[in-house]
């Protein structure tokens, strides 16, 4: 298929899936990224790459906070399943160029530039008629970053250009070339979080997730996905609108600060976006403080703040019932109602009851369209809810449910929820159920069957507590059992299945009560579904505890009662499943006007009271019914006669009260009683029936006519059903001239007779109820007995009606004596508030219609002026909304127009004596209330004026202006006292004067009004304390008042305010809290004007920076709570901080705020205009500007607000740079006035600017991109630009032959004052990405080179500077590619390519070392820098071949500061030894001379000391180190170096002892340990992958503790994974990729090493001794240990390394190769010691567990080929290697042995002294395999090994046994003789035959270390016989066997091969004591027939194993040791011994 190229490239979308078929082609899916690069002809398939998001496993091998780069799959694809979205071009062309021949083919279209495309996937590029498609050409392409494989295509693109719906809106292109910024789609103009959701959702997928799987946090993981999932939906919603106004505004609010959790989470900055805009990212446009406020709060709390306001509006909550389950077909009622339940106990019904009959069978079909199931329960304020800080109650709903019962007189009914047996006929009297599903439903849940009723909600289904119970499955018609609602009892005839008239009573009865806790619903709002579990009383305790059951609530005990205190789950009424929302707002009724999908046509049910201030009228009269005192000791009161009893047959089963209310003639009111709020009005209502003592607890309300309220009382009769009433009692309403007082009454119950049936007196004057006591007497029980009562409780809610007789009598003040005023005016202050409220507007009518009925009269008009006060006090109560009906009652019901003198002349005489205590006292009252009291003035002056116009008074009346002016006047007197009394009086008058100034509008003209406001605050200037605060305040509130919105208005609060708050910050020499408070509330001021400033800015710059100056130079300290930034009150509000505490301080936040927001004023800073010095206010801003810069203000991490100052910074350095460039560059003639400092500090805050990494997007994730790049666009540019203009400016003209050089306008002059200091930023700046920061960098830098070489041809100074730069720039910021790519380098050759032409400039050839020496550090450090920190060796080589190019260059700091991290390096990855030995390159930069002094270091932190207390301090942490690592060589060398210092330097005995006893204690860790020595392997790098300073070179590794080669080899393959790993063979160097070939090396031993000569040297410290410090390691690479012994050879391959281990690399390179080829005796040597070091492995694994059977046939199998003689492979036939001598001749010589020979003879003795030590174990096994191979194998033992038995265990005669045992080691053998066994084992071993001492008598090895198993080498004593002056042993010598072992085995069974893992096991095991004898005679015969034996012993324990010339021990006669030795008698003691190795006892 031929392929055209596309002349650009195109970027695409797939629309449609596609599965491959073939090879080569793409699989897509929909939303992948395309990039196409050629296409067919016909234009159907495409070619091009596929941009797939990151995987996940890229994260193994990425860096830490690295973002995945896409995987880029290439491959062809069809047309028609992708869209074109865009084709990128060079640029170069107009952007709205288009292709008009309309080919539609890709290679047709012609564009230049980046442009959109319309694409319908079948086109082409363009529409059919060369326009783009709009609806695409709208839309944003989804920003993805272009990966590194997608080189070729990147090179041939060009950034594209965001293109929205909005062509004035396109961004400029990004700053560094190939960087996408992310561009928007065309949704985000009207929801900018829908893309804001897309930038962060990639970012945390490519740059998150990966690192939270691999540092295992699933818990951080799974809230990340959880809260992925919300914003995801979230984004759905927003992008389709999904979502009603008021719900897309919460929503955003949500998801915003759900960006914030996950930024959060995954541990990024935060982006402030504001959900007031939308979710927008603020920008640099925006409001700084907006952007300051927010950041501090999303960066430092978790949710936002929600500052406690006292709410005006209620609360509502709405509950719809959704089903409800029940075991019954009977109707029933549910009575819903809500309680409010205190802390301390107490229970508070809150709301009417709402009420729903539930009909049989559960039809709630009509009832639901009659919206009979909802209510809306309203008007419930915050202290009933359990809001707010001082709320102490909580909220419930409280569910009764009542179910009709009939009536059984002659047994009462059971409460248990299922009710008693009743007659025969009750059954029958059933309506016949028809059939259908709704009586009987089957439960889903619990599969029984129960009547329920569902509004197609989730239903719940009843619990089956009988399944035996009969199944009914038909319904009754609806018709037929809807309950008419009427009284809760009823009487009824109906007629039997038999046809008789039977009397029935039918009752409701309380059946069981809910309760659910709203508290959660309160606290989170919204709404919710809860399940309510109906519960009855139980005569039995229940088996579940209730306070674990669920759906239990402790309150079920308040509400119902219980005999005996149990409860169990009703089985009548089980759940009740409802839905709740909460709803705030001030009015019900708009609410549910407003609200129609919810609330439409739903039944309100009140609170019972008001809530706050009514502002309906309203007069509801409730009465609660408890209960009746009918105990059969109570007596019924009677009319004319004394108490008589209850009869007798009243049962008090069935109780009903009946209540209706009376005129005073007795006529019943008819429609007036309402039991619940949907109720309708009943004129007689019954409650529902009770046994004796419990009691009803039912509410009614009232509603009565005001005419019958003071007329009529309520009647209650008591019955008992199905019987008459028998007892009555009243109420009245009306008592003493006032309503009845709310509260608890206890009303006389009296017997229904002819005279209480009235409630009047009849004809006769007898009678009528009305004359009897309604209420029961105190004292009537001790008179008469207890008496029958009625307790009920009412409650008055009116706004007509009080109880108050105050009140009523202030209403009635025209009716009364006018005496009397003044009394009730001073009884008013004690009138409860609620009393007041309820009657307001009648209070205040009262009031001021008295002020001016008593004008003129002084004392009326203070009384009244002080109880208008008292009334408006209550405006501050909390409980009440009063300030809205006062100011609706003066605007709309005042109308008193000569009440305004009275109220003056009143607040006037307040005033003139504000000292006065009494006076004092009510001025702090009316201070409170000033403006409702100017508000009255307003009002009654403008009446008056409007009488005066209707008389003909038009003209002005000063008299009135200048009475209220004196108002003020007086209180600005007040205000400049200084008196203490007046303090109170002056702090609320500054807090409450903003709120007086509106109300005077009417009174006066806003120049007046502002004038008065300026005097008040000047009388405030010499205020103190916490009244500067309350005037910071002021002025704030002056700022938001409307009535100075004027531009006039405005402009002269800003004048004054500037002096107003000049005394309150700036310079002070002590920070204060007062004087940050001040501060704080200062930059308040300015916030609140800061849109409006203009000349005062200059005014306002000095102060904030000498407040930031101030503030800055004290200690911050860490804080725990977070005070919200730019307050408006005090206290300062605050939120608790989570987590750790936070080092921030609030007023350096808010400084800075205001000093970019001035920057970014419109009218500029106008520093030139300041009444300072310019030069220090310009230093001081440049040093807060650069404080700001480095992080000191708030927290770096503070992403906008950082990014917005960087902003803002350049903008203040631009106008600054104007006022240098005009003022403080003085004529070269004057170069003494230039400032240095001054430059030297703009330049530092420029470069600091410019090259903050906060700039740096090339290295920012995407969604940190394009908010950096929203907020600050490219600073660096403009950065660049002022950079080199400002350079250019303080440098000199050149000459012509300068220019011609150097290319250069400008240089030299005052540029050389900041050459070297300013060479490391420039170079830092040299390192950028961005081109054209980096071009101006490189220019700067010439300069600096050029001056430096004049004036000192020398640029070490300038290297010097760089190399300093270059180190701490790599150690703050990350790789970038221009970093590697060193383009600075090639750049500033190009500036002075002039001078190359030029031959042997100096210059050039100076710069040209310079750059090769950068050249070189750059790579050591591109190196270092760009891998991860880890223990790789090449990772660790390029940190020493860094730090050694530092000590090269002298720079010690840093060189240093580089051992020490890699000594925390290696410390933290566990290499502790290597840790220690980088610690030696520090210590090795210093001398052992205690005089010299060397300075302090910063990095470590390491004090001013003498170099021998600095390398002494070193060395302590170098020998920690070394002990942690156990490198006991490499510690002990260190010590060895301090003892030398500390004996013969300084002198220091007492440290020198320390050394010691820790020399000490390494050589006995030694002697006592078992450590093994590392593994190490050889590693071989081949092919051609590698680099070829690796190539083909090979390394010894050394492993990690027991690592084996497996291990390793998966190690190697995790730092060099695309190498292949071959364990075996080889490969060619040439061949392509990476090969590693790993196999196992081992130190080689010295054969010749003296550990050889001596015996029983245990295993640990001959391999401390041979292979402490290894730098040659060996392999065999072939061996011969067949044949004749001295046939044997090996050849072994021997590796030298560079360097000896351990090293700090853990590997060195291998630098010579040889091969040797070992002789008989030395591959006999080796071959023993394998073995023995082998067996005694597999020896101490048994030791540690017997029963492996297979370790023991391993070990017993090794044994027997050591031990058969016939064995070819026995190590045994070494012992042919050594000379023979014959023992029968007594005149022979023994030969002297030659090293080898006696090293072989000493590794048979150990060999020996091992397969001892085994077999006596095996004896003493349970094992029976060992025991078994002990039996066969010891006779063979000692057979073969009797020459080593000779030497190691000689024999003492029998009368010796007792004179010296060892105390330790014993060991008992079996005795042969003539070779052959006297008995059999087992009888000797029973016997306690005994065991030779394995304890050799051979001399030890030649070390100091002395252990128990060394006991037997005691000193010498008096009487030893000695040899040679050395000690000898005391004891006599045995020998094994006298005849010569001839022959050897040949077999070839050898199982050595098995023992090739163990080689590092210690030899000495104490094997068990055994006691026993040896027959002397035998013992005296195996010591003559080992005589010559004995005497080799006795030479090899000469002089501790000193050996003679030529490394061999002389021999003496073999007659001069017989002459010895005195058989038959008793040896000497002579060496002090504490037992021989034969004594034995």
């Amino acid at each position: 298929m031929p392929w055209r190229p596309l002349p650009r490239i195109a970027f695409a979308v797939a629309t449609y899936p596609f599965q491959t078929k073939v090879e080569n082609e793409l699989p897509l899916e929909i939303g992948d990224d395309l990039y196409i690069i050629e296409e067919t002809p016909d234009g159907a398939w495409l070619r091009g790459y596929l941009l797939a998001p990151p995987s996940l496993l890229a994260g193994l091998t990425s860096v830490k906070g690295q973002t995945l780069e896409a995987r880029v799959f290439s491959g062809i694809f069809p047309r028609s399943c992708v869209e074109i979205r865009e084709v990128l071009g060079d640029g170069e062309g107009g952007e709205d160029s288009e292709n008009q021949d309309g080919d539609t083919s890709l290679h047709g279209s012609d564009l230049n530039g980046s442009r959109r495309c319309s694409d319908s996937g079948k086109s082409g590029v363009l529409s059919s008629n060369g326009k783009r498609d709009q609806d695409v050409d709208d839309r944003r392409v989804k920003s993805q970053d272009r990966s590194r494989q997608n080189q070729e295509a990147s090179r041939q693109a060009r950034p594209r250009r965001s293109i929205g719906s909005n062509p004035a809106s396109q961004k400029p292109p990004a700053p560094v070339p190939m960087l996408r910024m992310g561009d928007e789609t065309a949704t985000s103009i009207n929801e900018p979080l829908i893309d804001e959701i897309a930038s962060c959702l990639r970012e945390w997928h490519s740059t998150n997730f990966h690192e939270l799987l691999l540092t295992r946090q699933y818990a951080r993981l799974e809230s990340v996905s959880q809260l992925i999932q919300t914003i995801d939906t979230a984004r759905r919603q927003l992008l389709h609108s999904l979502l009603t106004d008021r719900e897309a505004t919460a929503l955003r609010e949500k998801t915003v600060w759900d960006l914030v959790r996950g930024n959060k989470l995954c541990g990024g900055e935060v982006i402030v976006r504001d959900p007031a805009q939308r979710g927008k990212v603020l920008v640099g446009d925006d409001s700084v403080i907006d952007i300051t406020r927010l950041q501090s709060i999303m960066s430092l709390l978790e949710d936002p703040p929600l500052p406690h306001i006292e709410s005006t509006s209620l609360h509502h909550f709405m509950v719809d019932i959704k089903s409800f389950a029940g075991s019954s077909n009977e109707p029933a009622t549910l009575d819903l109602y809500l309680v409010a339940k205190s802390v301390g106990g107490s229970l508070t019904t809150l709301t009417e009851t709402y009420t729903v009959d539930v009909p049989a069978g559960g039809i709630m079909g009509l009832m639901a369209k009659e919206a009979q199931l909802r209510t809306l329960f309203t008007d419930l304020t915050s202290a009933d809810v359990g809001e707010g800080p001082s709320a102490d109650s909580e909220l419930f709903l409280v569910v009764k449910v009542r179910a009709p019962q009939q009536i059984v007189a002659t047994k009462p009914a059971s409460r248990s929820g299922t009710f008693g047996p009743t007659n025969t006929s009750s059954s029958k009297d059933k309506p016949t159920s028809s059939t259908g599903p709704k009586a009987s439903r089957r439960s889903l849940m619990w599969g029984s069957t129960r009547s329920a009723f569902s509004r197609g909600g989730p239903r719940l289904n009843a619990l089956s507590e009988h399944p035996d119970e009969e199944k009914h499955s038909g319904d009754m018609p609806a018709r037929e059992v809807v309950v008419p609602p009427s009284t809760a009892g009823s009487v009824s005839g109906r007629t039997s299945a038999e046809g008789s008239q039977q009397l029935q009573v039918t009752a409701n009865r309380l059946v069981g009560v809910g309760v659910l806790s709203l508290k959660s619903l309160v606290k989170d709002g919204g709404e919710s579904e809860r399940v309510i579990t109906i519960w009855s009383p139980s005569p039995t305790a229940n088996p579940e505890p209730l306070e674990t059951s669920k759906g239990w609530d402790n309150l079920i005990r308040d509400v119902l009662d219980s005999e005996s205190g149990h409860y169990e789950k009703s089985r009548r009424a089980e759940r009740l499943l409802v839905y709740m929302k909460t709803f705030d707002h001030l009015d019900a009724d708009v609410l549910i006007r407003s609200t129609p999908t919810l609330l439409s046509a739903i039944s309100k049910t009140c609170k019972m009271g008001f809530s706050g201030a009514p502002t309906k009228p309203r007069s509801d009269i409730y009465v609660t019914i408890n209960e009746a005192l009918l105990a059969r000791q109570n007596l019924l009161s009677r009319y004319g006669g004394s108490a008589t009893s209850i009869s007798s047959n009243m049962q008090g089963n069935n109780l009903v009260v009946s209540v209706n209310v009376r005129r005073q003639s007795g006529e019943r009111i008819d429609a007036c009683i309402f039991p619940s709020s949907n109720s309708q009005p009943f004129t007689t209502w019954t409650s529902f029936a009770v046994q004796r003592g419990e009691p009803w607890r039912q509410t009614l309300r009232l509603s009565l006519s005001p005419t019958d309220v003071t007329t009529c009382h309520i009647v209650l009769t008591v019955s008992e059903l199905p019987h008459t009433p028998f007892a009555m009692a009243y109420l009245p309403l009306w008592d003493q001239q006032a309503f009845m007082s709310d509260g608890l009454h206890s009303l006389l119950l009296y017997r229904i007779d002819e005279q209480t049936q009235s409630a009047q007196p009849d004809s006769t004057g007898k009678g009528g109820y009305l004359s009897l006591p309604w209420s029961v007497r105190a004292d009537s029980s001790e008179v008469t007995g207890p008496l029958a009562a009625l307790r009920i409780e009412s409650y008055l809610c009116s706004t007509r009606f009080s109880q108050d007789r105050t009140v009523l009598n202030l209403l009635r003040w025209r009716d009364g004596p006018k005496s009397e005023v003044s009394t009730i005016l001073r009884q008013l202050i004690f009138v409860p508030e609620i009393e007041v409220v309820k009657l307001l507007s009648d209070v205040l009518d009262s009031l001021f219609s008295i002020l001016v009925e008593y004008q003129g009269n002084d004392e009326f008009e203070d009384l009244v002026f002080t109880a208008l006060v008292r009334v408006l006090g209550i405006v501050h109560d909390r409980r009440f909304n009063v300030s809205p009906l006062v100011d609706q009652y003066a605007e709309s019901r005042f109308n008193y127009p000569f009440a305004t003198p009275c109220l003056v002349r009143s607040f006037t005489r307040l005033l003139t004596k504000p000292t006065e205590p009494e006076t004092a006292r009510k001025l702090r009252a009316t201070l409170k209330v000033v403006r409702h009291i100017l508000k009255f003035i307003t009002h009654a002056r403008g009446q008056q004026k409007a009488k005066e116009v209707g008389i003909g008074i038009t003209g002005s009346t000063p008299g009135f202006t200048r009475h209220l002016q004196s108002i003020f006047k007086a209180l600005d007197s007040m205000m400049r006292s200084t008196a203490p009394v007046l303090v109170g009086s002056q702090t609320l008058a500054v807090q409450h004067f903003h709120t007086w100034l509106p109300e005077l509008t009417g009174l006066l003209t806003t120049e007046e009004i502002l004038h008065i406001a300026i005097d008040f605050m000047d009388s405030c200037a010499l205020v103190k304390g916490k009244l500067v605060l309350y005037k910071l305040i002021l002025i704030i509130n002056y700022s938001k008042l409307d009535l100075f919105a004027q531009p006039e208005q405005r402009s002269a609060l800003s004048a004054n305010t500037v002096r107003w708050i000049a005394p309150h910050w700036g310079q002070i020499d002590e920070v204060t809290e007062q004087w940050r408070d001040q501060v704080r509330l200062c930059c308040s001021v300015l916030a609140s004007q800061i849109h409006y400033l203009n000349s005062e800015i200059p005014d306002y710059i000095p102060k904030i920076v000498d407040s930031f100056l101030a503030i800055q130079s004290t200690e911050r300290k860490p804080k725990d709570r977070f005070s919200l930034l730019f307050p408006t009150q005090y206290p300062f509000p605050s939120k608790p901080l989570p987590g750790e505490p936070v080092y921030f301080d609030e007023s350096l936040i808010e400084l800075s705020a205001l000093l970019s927001a001035s920057s970014n004023s419109p009218n500029g800073m106008q520093l030139e205009l300041s009444v300072d010095d310019i030069t220090t206010v310009l230093r001081n801003t440049l040093q807060v500007h650069l404080s700001i810069l480095e992080g000191e203000a708030f927290p770096s991490n503070w992403l906008s607000v950082y990014t917005y100052h960087h902003k803002s910074t350049m903008k203040t350095l631009q106008y600054l740079a104007g006022i240098l460039l005009e003022s403080a560059l003085p004529d070269p003639d004057d170069a003494e006035d230039f400032d240095t400092e001054l430059w030297r500090l703009f330049f530092m805050t420029l470069l600091k600017l410019v090259g903050s990494g906060c700039l740096a997007l090339e290295t920012f994730p995407e969604q940190k991109r394009r908010a950096v790049w929203k907020i600050a666009g490219d600073v660096r540019e403009h950065g660049a630009e002022l950079l080199r203009r400002t350079w250019e400016a303080v440098g000199w003209d050149t000459s012509s032959d300068e220019r011609m050089r150097y290319g250069l306008s400008k240089m030299g002059g005052y540029q050389v004052q900041y050459v070297p200091s300013l060479v490391g930023p420039i170079v830092q700046l040299c390192l950028s990405v961005h081109g054209g920061l980096r071009r101006v960098a490189v220019e700067v830098l010439q300069t600096m080179i050029v001056s430096e070489w004049t004036l000192s041809e020398d640029l070490s100074v300038i290297q010097t500077e760089m190399i300093d730069c270059l180190d701490l720039f790599f150690k703050d910021q990350a790789m970038t590619e221009s970093i590697m790519q060193k383009l600075f380098i090639g750049e500033l050759l190009e500036r002075f390519e002039p001078l190359s032409l030029i031959e042997h400039d100096p210059l050039y050839a100076a710069l040209r070392e310079l750059i090769a020496t950068l050249d070189v550090f750059l790579d050591l450090l591109v190196a270092v820098h760009s891998g991860d920190a880890s223990g790789e060796a090449s990772n660790l080589m390029n940190r020493l071949e860094l730090m050694e190019f530092l000590r090269d260059m002298h720079k010690e700091d840093i060189f240093i500061r580089y051992v020490h991290q890699l000594a925390t390096l290696q410390r933290d990855i566990g290499y502790h030894t290597e840790a220690g030995l980088a610690l030696r390159l520090h210590a090795d930069l210093y001398d052992w001379d205690p005089t010299t002094v060397t300075p302090a270091l910063a990095e470590p932190n390491l004090p001013e000391q003498s170099h021998f207390e600095r390398k002494e301090r070193i060395f302590f942490e170098m020998i920690k180190h070394f002990e942690d690592g156990e490198a006991w060589s490499s510690a002990l060398a260190a010590y060895s170096e301090l003892r030398t210092q500390y004996e013969s330097n300084v002198f220091d005995f007492a440290k020198l002892a320390r050394t010691e006893r820790a020399i000490a204690t390494i050589y006995e860790t030694l002697a006592k340990g078992d450590k093994l020595i590392p593994k190490y392997f050889k590693v071989v790098f081949k092919g051609l992958g590698f680099p070829l300073n690796m190539r083909d070179k090979a390394y010894v590794y050394e492993g990690l503790h027991g690592e084996r080669i497996t291990a390793f080899t998966d190690r190697m393959q995790e730092q060099y994974q695309a190498a292949q790993i071959l364990t075996n063979g080889d490969v060619d160097s040439e061949v392509e990729g990476q090969y590693l070939i790993v196999s196992a090396v081992s130190p080689h031993r010295d054969l010749q090493h003296q550990v050889f000569q001596r015996a029983r040297v245990p295993h640990p410290i001959r391999d401390y001794l041979l292979s402490s410090n290894p730098q040659i390691f060996s392999i065999s690479s072939k061996r011969n240990t067949s044949g004749p012994p001295a046939e044997h050879y090996a050849e072994k391959i021997v590796y030298t390394t560079n360097e000896a281990f351990p090293s700090i690399l853990r590997r060195s390179e291998i630098v010579e190769i040889g091969h040797i080829k070992l002789n008989a005796k030395e591959t006999g040597l080796e071959r023993i010691v394998r073995k023995t070091q082998e067996m005694t492995a597999v020896e101490r694994q048994l030791a540690e567990n017997e029963s492996n059977n297979e370790l023991a046939q391993l070990l017993i199998g090794a044994i027997s080929i050591s031990v058969l003689s016939e064995s070819e492979t026995s190590v045994a036939c070494y012992r042919k290697l050594l000379p023979v001598v014959d023992l029968d001749d007594i005149d022979e010589v023994e030969p002297e042995l030659s090293k080898q020979e006696n090293s072989i003879r000493i590794a048979l003795v150990d060999h020996a002294i091992m397969i001892k030590r085994a077999l006596t174990s095996f004896s003493e096994s349970s094992n029976q395999i060992l025991v078994k191979g002990y039996q066969d194998l010891y006779p063979r033992f000692i057979s073969t090994f009797a020459p080593e038995i000779a030497l190691f265990a000689p024999v003492r005669p029998q009368k010796d046994t007792n004179s010296g045992a060892s105390p330790t080691w014993q060991r008992s053998s079996p005795i042969s003789e003539n070779g052959q066994f006297r008995g059999n084992i087992s009888t000797s071993l029973t016997a306690g035959t005994a065991i030779v001492e394995e304890a050799s008598t051979i001399q030890p090895i030649a070390l100091r270390q002395r252990g128990a198993r060394l006991s037997f080498l005691g000193g010498k004593t008096k009487g030893s016989r000695q040899s040679n002056g050395d000690t000898t042993s005391p004891t006599q010598n045995t020998g094994g066997s006298s005849e010569s072992i001839s022959q050897y085995s040949r077999s070839k069974d050898n199982l050595g091969r098995v023992f090739t893992q163990s080689m590092d096991t210690d030899l000495s095991v104490n094997p068990h004591p055994r006691n026993g004898s040896i027959d002397a005679a035998a013992s005296i015969s195996i010591m003559n027939r080992s005589r010559k034996s004995k005497e080799t012993v006795d030479v090899v324990e000469e002089d501790l194993g000193r050996p003679a010339e030529g490394g061999v021990m002389r021999i003496g006669s073999v007659r001069k040791r017989l002459s010895m030795l005195k058989l038959g008698k008793k040896p000497s003691r002579s060496n002090g011994i504490t037992g021989g190795v034969s004594e034995e006892h």
